[in-house]
Order: C-alpha cells, then structure tokens, then sequence
C-alpha cells in the first residue's frame, strides 16, 4: 500500500516537470518507472492514479522533441496502463501536434505489439469487467484493438510496418487472445473471478470483419490442444462462444465449422451451443444450410456431424432434416432455385440420413416416404438432367433408409465422380479418418492398428488357396485338350442382300417378317435414299412417316442413329414436302414426347445440312465444328447452343495477329435459304394451343425447352437469307411471350433465341423494324441479370447485352 501511494506524487512530478522544460524530465520519469515496478505495475493504479497517467501520457504526446528523454518517454507508454498508452498513441497519431510525428507512434505501436501489451490490455479489462468497469471505455478500446491496422495504414498511407498488416496482425492478436484464456484459466484454478465477455466481443468484431481465417487460424489449433483432456478449458471455449454478442454470432460460428477439422472437435469447442443461443440455432439449423449453398461438403459434414454427436442436440438434427425434405420436395424451390443449391440441399440430406439411428428412422418412416415421393416427381419432372439425376440418387438412398430389407428404388442414370461423391455421403468414415487432429502418437497407434487388417485382407485375397497333386491329377482327366476342334477356317458369315430400290425398302420396313433383311435394310437405308434422289421424291412423304414411326424389332447396334440419319437423309432430299409432313405432325395427338424430340432433331441436322457446303462437309481439317444438337436421351442440348453462339461471336470479332493464312473455303449455294421458313414458321405457329395429349405451356415444358432451342438453331442458321428479318421479328415475339417461363431450360433457350436473333439480322433491319421490341428486351435483359437464379441464363443474358452494345457502336456515325 505504501509503495502504491508513493505514485500518485511521482505522476504529479513528472506532469510538472514536463511542463517546465527538458531539465529534469529524464529524472522525474526514472522515478515514476521505479514507482510502477515497486507498486506491481499498471494493475496496482486505482482510478485517480489512472487519471494522472493518462494526462501525464497526453503531455508526453504533446511535449517538444527536446522536452521528451530519448527512451524514457517510450517506454511509460509501455509500462503504463496499456489501454490508456494505447488509446493516447492512436490519438497522437490521428492528429499529431507539430513535434510528434506520426512515425514516432507508429514505432511506439510496434513496440507495444511485440512486448505483448495486447494481451496485458485484454486481461486488464477483463478484470475490470468483472468489477463492473466502465461500459464506454471497453466499448472504445474495442473498436481501437480490431481496427488498429486499419488506423495505422489510413494514417502512414501505406508506409506502415508489416505488423501492422492484418495477414501479421490478426494471428497475433489470436496469440494474445491464448495468453489472455491461460491467465483466465489460471484465475479460475485460484478460485478468483474475472470475465471473459471482452475477448468474445474481440474476437466476434474480428469475426464479422472478415478475418475469420487469420484469427482462428491460430485459435483454433491452440484450443484443440487445450480442451482434449482439460475441463476446465473446454468450459473456457464454450462461454468464449456463447458471450460473443447475437449481431456477431453468425461469423464466429461459421469461421469455427470451416475451420475445425471433425464433427467431434467442434463439438468439444462449441458445446451445446445451439440448444443456449436462439442466434447461433438459428445460423446453424437454417441460415448455413437452407438460405445458403456456397460452403464445401466438409463444412455440411461438421455442422450435420455436430448435431448428431449429442443427446439434447439430435432432435434438432430430426427437424434440420425434416426442412431438408420439405424444401427438396418442393415444386417451387426446385424450378427457381439453382441447380447448385439443389446439390447443396441433396448433399444435406444424405448426410443427415448417414447419422440417423434405428429408432429415429422407425418414428420418421412414414414421413421419409411420403417427402420421398413428392420430391422425386418435382425432380423427375425437371428439364434440368442434373436436377433429375439428383432427385434419383436422393430418392436411392432415401428408399435404402427405410425399406433395409424389403424392395428398394432403383434408377438408370450415368456413375460419375459427382453421383458417387452422393452414394459415399451415406456412409459414415470411421472417427479416426474424420478427425486429423490427433497427436502424431495416437495417429500413428490408430493407423499401425487399422494397417494389420488390410494387410491381412490382401494377404487372403492374393493368395490362392495350394492346388494339391490329386487335384492336379482331376484337372488333367477332365480336361478337353485332347479333342480335336473343327477347322472353321473357311467358313463366311451369311449376309442377306439389302434392297436396291426405295420402293422395296418401304416394302421391306412396313411387312416383312424376315429380320434379317429388316436390319439389312434399316442400315442401308441412309446410303440408298442420298444416291436416288430422284427416286426418293417420289415417296418422300411416306417415307418419312414410316421412319417416324419406326420401332426396333430387333437389338441392332445404333439403330435410333441409324433412323435418325435416314430421316435427315430423306428431309434433305426433299425439303419443302417432308418438312411440312414433319413440323404438321409436332403439333398434331397421338404422338409421344419422344417422337416429338425427335421431330425437332431431324429438323435442326437436316438445317444444318442443308445450310453448310457441301466441299465443306468433306473437308479433313475443318475450323469449328458444326453446330448439332446431342441427340442422346436425357442429355442438354443447350451446352452445344451456347458453343454454336460463341463460334458467332468468335468469328464477329477482329483480331490482328501475324500467321500462316489460311486458304479460302470452297463455297456454294446455302440451300437452306429458300426453305428456311418452311422449317422455322410452322413450329412457331401453335405453342399456344394445348392438345388432349400434349400441353407445352403446362407439363411438357421439357419439349418446349427444346423447341425453343431448336428455334434458336434455325434462327442462327438462316443468317444472310430473305427470310431472317421476318423470322427474327416472329421469334422475338415468341420470346416476349415466355419471357417470364418458370423453367430454367425454357429461359435459357429464349436467351439462346436472342443471342442468334442478334447475330443473323441484318443489324440495320434490327433498328427499322423492330425497335421498340428490342428496348424493351434490353430492359428484360437488365431485369434477368440482376434477378436470375440461374447462372447460366445471367451470362447468357449479360452476352446478349454486350451484343446489343456493339450494335449501337456499330450504326454509330463516324465522326469526321
């Protein structure tokens, strides 16, 4: 107590001898430096002693160069209170006075960072917290420790020493923060109190100002260490979290899942977390997995894994999982949603599914079948392939859940690393794979254990059970080696003779029970329709209402490209007629969606055909392939589109570069030109008109996304014929019409419409004749950008924007 009451004159010496000038500064600091040391540092200065000193502070600040002794001046700031050396420093620099320079508190600033005066500062306010300090003076010290870079750098305009830089200072301020729980921890051994409320606002400001990694970069690995065998400090993590304010909560959850590596490590940092804190359930249970999809599968599998691992935490794993469901079976999220939150969502409920236990799937089973059924018609029902691929394996594994004895769901789709990355969602690692943060001792113990097993398995499977010499002898008894076989040398396969004639061929195809000579025929029927043209006029039509409705009789290799290729064959032979036969039969009942598709396959490769050179088709090293629609079942033929309007662009720009030239391409009549619209305004005409069987604008919205595409093609391909403006001008209406289409396909291939609208109009014909069209698509435009939920159909729209530009750029007059 005496030595403490020796410093209140000490302070008023050193105040007074400032102010008189150089002689005797140097002493009076001396004196009040061995004062603090003998008093037990800035901890033992009461409030009045604490008003002096900080006076004392804003003298030195103020003091003439001469006036402040070299070293002594410097280090009352760092032996003083440090909230108040700090608080003093970063006012200097703000506004310095003529002889402080901002430099001089930057290096003052530097120092106190590197004696470890943060986290001095930080035990000091937490033991004032805990005698009930002063609200504004922490709240102000606060904002001066998480935005000290930002004050140094705004300050020395990028001249500021690399501590200061936040890669360097905020894993610093997370050692101190460590230093700061050790002394806490160290308290509560004592039986002493003190608060840990002023770290937790620490750390949720650096949190939410998006340095989540730098901080818990080096929090994180220290407090995995501290809390593995250490109560005490897992009840020191729990309520660090837990009084970090709600406005803050969410960023300091999700930096803690991104950077734990196991279910089970974040449960021993968080505790019970999301059963204390409506914020941080809230955050965990909705916001990080139904309002976004941008976190990797590592995240979903800490977050699900966390409120699996716990008796009071699972029943909200039930209701997180239930969500789930409701939003996967959800016709609405499914057609405005992307498709990569879909993922999301799926990848969700896989790993939720992988955590229930027996009796949990007993009391929800009725409830997991009917969420099943929903979801997978909304899913089947996509145009998307990747949406209905994901409602599949969802379903798959769903079915595996409740139905572990009796009959399960079983789709046909594609195995890539995408659906088996899903399957192995259901699956629960062993504990010892999910955590990597095991000493190297355990891991080492886990791994030598589990390693025995494998070598093992390997040991039974590569080696062969011994063949004992009685078995050898039955072998060779039994064996065949000794009969002689038949020369087959000479022996020819039978082919039968395919027709020569198209009449026969129709003949052949229509009656003939001889399959043989069916498949003969259907695989020459291509070749035989391009060498007799003239004959094949003759019964176009027939023809191709026969291979419309051709079905496989036999398991012939490639037949539907076979048909396919016979139909393109015949249509180019014979335009006008054919093509009013097929584009009639689009709209007319008792056709099935596929025959339709097909319609409009044959359409677009006999258009291309048709539209291309021919010397050009014969070329060995053709520039840019030709643009085709995948013609596979269940496949997107909008990738191809947005290939076939990139060429366009590709080729619409200049570029100036020296290099071999190339030779000219032959060139000849387009043959499209004259039936172009034979092809195009047909199809265009009835959308709207719903039949008994088919409706495009309700159900069969699959079909619609691939007329409009198919539109889009001939639209690209009849650039430079007499019909494009009044096409261009029918399509665009087309457009307006369903410009607002729930279905994320449709969109995209009304997009893909304005791209080639825009690419083959003439663009002075654009400007004439449709104008007012093309303003308000631009606003459209605009809108879908901005609004989307489709990535795909906001880069196709920003294309068709940038085209619009170069067009006004293009009519531009040239200034003389």
């Amino acid at each position: 107590m005496a030595a403490a009451a020796g410093l209140e004159p000490a302070l008023r010496e050193a105040v007074a001898a400032l102010e008189r000038g150089a002689a005797g500064a140097a002493a009076a600091l001396s004196a009040l430096r061995t004062a603090l040391a003998a008093a037990g540092g800035s901890a033992a200065l009461g409030e009045r002693e604490r008003t002096l000193f900080g006076a004392l502070l804003r003298s030195l600040a103020r003091a003439p160069r001469a006036a402040r002794p070299e070293g002594e001046w410097q280090r009352c700031f760092l032996e003083g209170p440090p909230g108040l050396g700090l608080c003093v420093l970063l006012e200097a620099l703000a506004s310095p006075g003529p002889s402080f320079h901002p430099s001089e508190a930057a290096e003052v600033l530097e120092q106190f960072l590197q004696e470890g005066r943060l986290s001095a500062l930080m035990w000091d306010v937490c033991q004032q917290q805990a005698q009930a300090g002063s609200p504004e003076l922490q709240e102000a010290l606060l904002n001066k420790v998480v935005c000290l870079p930002d004050h140094v750098s705004n300050k020395l305009q990028g001249k500021n020493p690399p501590v200061f830089f936040p890669q360097n200072y905020f894993p610093l301020l997370g050692g101190a923060i460590i230093q700061v729980l050790q002394k806490i921890s160290d308290s509560l051994r004592g039986g002493l109190d003190c608060s840990i409320s002023f770290v937790s606002h620490v750390l949720g400001k650096v949190c939410v100002h998006g340095r989540q990694k730098e901080i818990l970069g080096v929090l994180v690995p220290r407090l995995m260490d501290l809390t593995k065998s250490d109560c005490i400090w897992q009840r020191i993590c729990w309520r660090l979290v837990e009084c970090v304010p709600d406005r803050w909560m969410e960023a300091v959850v999700l930096g803690f899942v991104q950077r734990t590596p196991g279910a089970d490590v974040l449960s021993r940092l968080l505790g019970n977390l999301v059963v204390k804190n409506k914020k941080a359930q809230f955050v965990v249970t909705q916001k990080l997995l139904l309002l976004q999809y941008c976190h990797t599968t590592a995240v979903l599998q800490n977050l699900l894994g966390y409120l699996a691992l716990d008796g009071l935490r699972r029943p909200l794993l039930i209701k997180v999982l239930q969500e789930l469901l409701e939003t996967w079976g959800s016709s609405s999220a499914v057609k405005h949603s992307p498709p990569e939150q879909q993922q999301y969502i799926s990848k969700a409920i896989l790993i939720c599914l992988s955590h229930l236990k027996e009796p949990e799937m007993e009391s929800c089973r009725q409830e997991l079948l009917t969420s099943m059924m929903e979801g997978v018609k909304c899913h089947l029902d996509s145009s998307l392939p990747q949406i209905r691929r994901l409602g599949m394996i969802v379903a798959e594994s769903i079915s595996s859940k409740i139905n572990t004895d009796g009959p399960v769901l079983k789709f046909q789709y594609e195995e890539d690393d995408e659906a088996r990355e899903l399957k192995s969602l259901l699956v629960q690692s062993p504990p010892f794979c999910v955590v990597p943060s095991l000493p190297d001792d355990d891991r080492n113990e886990k791994a030598g254990a589990a390693l025995p097993l494998v070598l093992e398995s390997d040991k039974k499977s590569h080696t062969a059970a011994p063949v004992t010499p009685d078995e050898e002898s039955d072998a060779e008894l039994d064996s065949d080696d000794d009969l002689i076989p038949y020369d087959m040398s000479e022996d020819r396969e039978l082919k039968t003779k395919a027709p020569v004639y198209i009449r026969d061929c129709i003949e052949v195809l229509t009656g003939s029970e001889d399959m043989d000579k069916w498949e003969a025929t259907v695989k020459a029927l291509e070749s035989l329709v391009r060498k007799n043209p003239a004959a094949t006029r003759e019964v176009s039509v027939e023809l191709a209402k026969i291979l419309l409705h051709l079905e496989e009789k036999t398991c012939i290799e490639g037949f539907v490209e076979l048909r396919q290729r016979a139909q393109v064959a015949v249509l180019t032979t014979d335009p006008i007629p054919v093509a009013k036969y097929l584009t009639s039969q689009f709209y007319s009942l008792n056709y099935s969606l596929r025959q339709r598709i097909d319609i409009l396959d044959v359409l677009v490769l006999a258009a291309r055909e048709l539209s291309y050179p021919k010397s050009h088709e014969k070329t060995k090293h053709s520039g840019a392939q030709k643009p085709c629609i995948q013609l596979l079942p269940g496949s997107d033929s909008s990738k191809d589109w947005r290939r076939i309007v990139d060429e366009r662009i590709k080729s619409k720009t200049r570029r100036f570069a020296t290099g071999p030239s190339q030779g000219e391409l032959a060139s000849s009549p387009n043959q499209f030109s004259s039936v172009a619209g034979h092809f195009f305004f047909p199809l265009i005409q009835h959308f709207d008109r719903p039949l008994t069987t088919f409706d495009l604008l309700g159900e069969d919205h699959f079909v619609l996304g691939r007329l409009v595409h198919t539109l889009a093609v001939l639209m690209y391909l009849a650039v430079n014929t007499v019909a494009v403006t009044a096409m261009g001008k029918a399509l665009l209406e087309f457009v307006w019409a369903l410009r607002f289409h729930t279905d994320s396909y449709v969109r995209q291939g009304l997009l893909s419409c304005v791209s080639s609208l825009l690419l083959s109009v003439p663009a002075q014909h654009l400007l004439e004749d449709m104008t007012e069209e093309l303003l308000e698509a631009q606003s459209w435009l605009g809108d879908v950008v901005e609004k989307d939920p489709d990535g795909d159909c906001r880069r196709l729209a920003l294309q068709n924007l940038l085209l619009m530009e170069n067009l006004k750029k293009k009519l531009e007059p040239v200034p003389s």
